[in-house]
């Protein structure tokens, strides 16, 4: 699993909102916490809102649902610090100190990761705007299990987040409110939210991936869309279906 975080903005960049005025508090900075499968391509979770810790919990509350709470092989990010804190939040066991007899408090209650959790972090390297060095750091875990995750791995060998940071740039160029240097910028916060959530999830089951499609009996390369290669559906989902699908069921 891949999680990262992806900018944009809300009527105005941040430096012009006022931390005093009402109105600008759904105004500025505007970021897309999203989780990726890298194997299947599958927008897993997505929550949209200001780059905090508080949205960071809901991301990985929101993704440790949709998984039934299983552990995932491997967990990548960058180096932003809440995703450490939060993972060992939602996945941490947790050790109550035995009373040792003596006077005083007692130790207080603590969490520690189990030894199933693997995650690492990405650090780039930059000089004049560009990556010349990409190193990682083993967060949970250790350098033997997650080289063990990686080798059951059917998307990458080495640590890394860009299967999640591709899929930002495809979401970028779906959706034109989050495109660099543009006019058509979202005017509401509302709106923005709801378009942020049509192209991430449609993109399951509406968008055949190049790297995903396969060859037939025949030889004909065949679209597949992530949904289809996570076995939730069959077949390429026209857009008219989807929106039609019953949410409840």
């Amino acid at each position: 699993m891949q999680f990262d975080e992806k900018w944009a903005f809300v009527e105005k960049k941040e430096k012009h909102c006022d931390p005093d005025q009402p109105a600008d508090a759904h105004c500025g900075d505007c970021w897309d916490h999203v989780g990726i499968d890298p194997e299947h391509r599958l927008v897993v979770s997505v929550v949209v809102g200001k780059r905090t810790s508080e949205h960071v919990r809901d991301l990985i509350s929101d993704f440790k649902k949709r998984t039934r709470n299983r552990m995932m092989n491997l967990i990548t990010t960058d180096e932003y610090p809440v995703y450490e804190t939060e993972l060992l939040a939602a996945y941490g066991e947790l050790v109550i100190p035995p009373r040792t007899g003596e006077r005083g408090r007692p130790a207080h209650p603590y969490l520690v990761p189990p030894p199933k959790l693997n995650y690492a972090t990405v650090h780039k390297i930059r000089e004049k705007n560009r990556v010349v060095a990409i190193s990682y750091r083993v967060i949970f875990g250790t350098d033997a299990s997650v080289a063990a995750a990686l080798k059951k791995s059917k998307a990458s060998r080495a640590i890394n987040t860009a299967f999640v940071e591709r899929h930002n740039g495809t979401d970028r160029n779906r959706n034109g409110r989050k495109v660099g240097k543009t006019y058509c910028f979202s005017k509401d916060w509302e709106i923005h939210e709801a378009v942020t959530y049509f192209t991430m999830f449609s993109y399951n089951f509406c968008w055949p991936v190049r790297t995903l499609r396969k060859k037939d009996a025949v030889g004909q390369w065949q679209p597949r869309t992530p949904a289809m290669v996570a076995g939730l559906t069959d077949h390429v989902w026209p857009l008219h279906e989807w929106l039609a699908f019953p949410v409840v069921q």
